[in-house]
């Protein structure tokens, strides 16, 4: 029973992980479509926006980098220990999270999409 508890534990950890490698991804290149868009004729509010942007893409990176490593590491802990209550608890802790950062990459990426829009 509690084998059947960490092989699921451990595939909702590794489709996070997953998840989180595609916004890696998608925010990386995003990072380099804001710094061609700089390098266009813009207004003082757009440069701003793109500086807000930029600083959020290298934020949001390393909350995904982060994110990851501590998934990682509960995976680890996940296969070295069968403690299963406390292995739910942080799992539990770690879903919270993984939602509210991709609540959070949703809504940049709705946010440099209508940037984009804009100076398109």
């Amino acid at each position: 029973m509690v084998q059947v508890d960490i092989s699921q534990l451990s595939a909702e950890s590794n489709a996070w992980r997953a998840q989180l490698r595609t916004y890696r991804d998608e925010f990386t290149q995003d990072e380099n479509k804001i710094r061609q868009v700089a390098g266009k004729p813009l207004s003082k509010e757009q440069l701003q926006e793109v500086e807000h942007l930029h600083n959020q893409f290298h934020i949001q990176l390393i909350n995904i980098h982060d994110l990851k490593q501590a998934i990682k590491q509960h995976e680890r802990q996940l296969e070295t220990d069968s403690s299963s209550s406390e292995n739910n608890s942080k799992h539990a802790e770690l879903q919270e999270e993984f939602n509210s950062l991709e609540l959070t990459l949703q809504q940049l990426r709705a946010e440099f999409s209508g940037f984009l829009s804009r100076t398109s």
